[in-house]
């Protein structure tokens, strides 16, 4: 199969379309994570459908003083990657096909959930991510869009942008890819140097200190009902070596579920041992919050939440997340 290089969406339109149209929107620079959604896009289009993959680097949505000149720009790698992906279409239009009159005067607007976290770092960049978005969505006309958790914030506002507004497109989250030593695929990875790649693993082991922490809790409370609320608990735990836990087993069955603030904790830990290590890591944020809204979730909640950090290290900006679920069924 050869993959097409489509740059207007004239050209696009132009294809004799059979089944359903997947689209995979990019800024370029295209690495296993992206190679992941396009595969997996691939499947859901199915051997009669099409894979489209945009490649466009959207002006919108970097603020001043963000590395819009430097961000890579690696197309002939990038069409391979698709290709080989399973890719039927790149799609590379210009900023001219992409916005006709200049700056859009009319833009989507992200709302609350766009001035949280990211949207606090950055500044309108969720109005011009939704902005390019929509308009690409208009442009590719897919059935289908996916999208990675590793922007958990993005695919939210996605979501939401596609329900307020009643855009017919289904939108489909592809689990976060990780490099062996747990770095989150990113097109900024590469500017990493050694040293400041080995601070960048603080982002996800904190990540996996909050997730083991949490899991060690629901495992506990499980563990607790499965006896009943008597001395007999008591027992139970103590011979599984949980002293502490038998001591209070009563209270550990009936407590809220989960404990975001030890969540938290857990994963500060790693974060305050990397502001120290040359070079340091800086910490933009650290959040468990709820997806629905990206607002911090307290004791009591129940349902699924995502854990959420930002940090530079030298002169990049990394961001991950893992999903968390509170409230096993009593």
């Amino acid at each position: 199969m050869t993959t097409a290089l489509l740059r207007t969406a004239d050209e696009l339109h132009a294809r004799t379309r059979g089944g359903r149209r997947t689209v995979v929107m990019t800024m370029g620079a295209l690495h296993e994570g992206h190679a992941t959604l396009v595969r997996t896009a691939r499947e859901l289009a199915g051997p009669d459908g099409e894979v489209v993959v945009t490649v466009f680097v959207n002006p919108l949505q970097f603020g001043q003083g963000e590395d819009l000149d430097r961000y890579p720009r690696t197309l002939a790698a990038d069409l391979k990657i698709a290709e080989q992906a399973g890719a039927d279409v790149v799609f590379v239009p210009s900023v001219d096909e992409v916005y006709p009159g200049g700056e859009p005067q009319v833009r989507v607007t992200a709302g609350p959930m766009g001035e949280r976290l990211e949207g606090s770092s950055r500044p309108g960049h969720f109005d011009g991510m939704l902005t390019v978005v929509a308009k690409l969505l208009h442009l590719t006309r897919p059935d289908t869009a996916l999208f990675g958790q590793k922007d958990a914030q993005q695919l939210a506002l996605i979501r939401r942008m596609v329900r307020d507004l009643n855009f017919g497109v289904q939108v489909v989250a592809v689990p976060t890819v990780r490099e062996e030593d747990g770095l989150a695929l990113s097109s900024r990875n590469r500017y990493l140097s050694a040293p400041e790649r080995r601070t960048a693993l603080a982002l996800s082991r904190a990540l996996f200190a909050g997730r083991d922490r949490h899991a060690a809790q629901e495992a506990l409370r499980a563990r607790a009902r499965e006896v009943p609320a008597t001395h007999a608990r008591a027992e139970a735990l103590s011979a599984l070596g949980e002293s502490r836990a038998a001591a209070d087993a009563h209270a550990v069955a009936k407590a809220a579920p989960g404990d975001p603030a030890g969540v938290r904790a857990a994963a500060r830990t790693v974060l305050d041992e990397a502001a120290r290590l040359v070079p340091p890591l800086e910490l933009d944020y650290l959040a468990l919050v709820d997806p629905s809204d990206f607002t911090e979730i307290e004791d009591g909640f129940t349902g699924e939440a995502v854990l959420a950090v930002a940090a530079r290290v030298g002169t990049t900006r990394l961001i991950d997340n893992l999903p968390l679920t509170f409230g096993a069924a009593s």
